[in-house]
């Protein structure tokens, strides 16, 4: 097979500083296969329990040190000002922004009603509004060359998971936001999809005791290098996929959807006839895939949005 390359293209690297990371491994491997990488990481953490401080530079030097391209950029994607910074950052050094990868994120474990109101406002800014200010900052120039490709990073916690209440929605809002994007994005050779990463980072580091199994077992069975990979697939010209959600994890890869049973139906349609045939709602067959929306939005009969209406 021929070796997948990215060669003049350009690759926006999200939380990429840590080390473990995932984005760090992402950006050294985009740039190994010849990519111009932006390197972006504030340099702190938003959360506690972060050991080390993360430093865009220093994936910067590395990636240069083995012969590839990378600029560092330290500001924050979770605002609209900071993700716009980014881009620009992006297009000044290097003219145009091909690839977006969407990984820096925060997880703060806490029961539900001990967790801080500034704490779940965090996950909901960093993890979902800074993914969509970010696809929002690089959107025009995407749309503009005909080509982009985005990677946003939701996580398997989407579903639900004890003590991960926030990060969990924000991860879930992630999950829909890019199915809406992938079907806008289509037509203009733009591909959005999303990546469930499992992988022993700074994150779990900072979430779980070392003498823990789940330490130890990430320590030794999950580096980021294995996930990064799927993340370059996705990130590639050639990758068909668009809306998705792909497990990558320990060299596991899987692809995650939703799906509806076949239920019933009745009309008229009573509380009992719904308690009765209840078993038919949660287990009926077949399971059906829920797919992307149709890619074109004249389809849909959306009135088109005028901003002079809501002036």
């Amino acid at each position: 097979m021929t070796k997948l390359r990215f060669d003049g293209r350009t690759a926006v690297v999200t939380g990429a500083g840590g080390n473990p990371s995932l984005g760090r491994s992402y950006a050294l491997l985009l740039a190994e296969r010849g990519a111009n990488v932006v390197v972006n990481d504030i340099g702190r953490t938003a959360a506690p329990g972060y050991t080390g401080t993360a430093s865009a530079q220093e994936v910067v030097d590395e990636i240069r040190r083995s012969g590839g391209n990378a600029v560092a950029d330290e500001n924050s994607i979770a605002t609209e000002a900071g993700a716009s910074a980014l881009i620009q950052t992006a297009i000044e050094a290097y003219g145009r922004v091909d690839v977006l990868v969407n990984n820096a994120g925060i997880s703060i474990a806490a029961a539900f009603d001990e967790m801080t109101s500034r704490d779940i406002q965090q996950h909901i800014d960093i993890n979902l509004m800074g993914t969509i200010w970010t696809c929002r900052a690089a959107w025009p120039y995407m749309k503009a060359n005909g080509y982009g490709r985005i990677v946003n990073t939701s996580s398997g916690a989407f579903t639900g998971a004890p003590l991960l209440v926030a990060y969990s929605a924000s991860k879930g809002g992630v999950f829909s936001f890019t199915r809406s994007l992938a079907s806008e994005g289509d037509s203009f050779g733009i591909r959005v999809n999303n990546l469930n990463p499992g992988a022993f980072t700074r994150m779990v580091a900072a979430q779980q005791d070392e003498s823990s199994p789940m330490y130890q077992m990430a320590q030794v069975n999950l580096p980021p290098e294995l996930v990064a990979p799927v993340a370059a697939f996705l990130s590639h010209e050639s990758c068909p996929a668009n809306g998705d959600t792909i497990n990558g994890v320990g060299g596991l890869v899987n692809r995650v959807y939703l799906a509806e049973t076949g239920g019933f139906t009745a009309n008229p349609l009573s509380i009992e006839t719904v308690a009765e045939r209840w078993g038919q709602v949660i287990d009926g067959t077949p399971d059906v895939a829920v797919p992307v929306a149709a890619h074109d939005p004249r389809q849909w009969n959306i009135k088109e949005y005028v901003a002079t209406e809501r002036a």
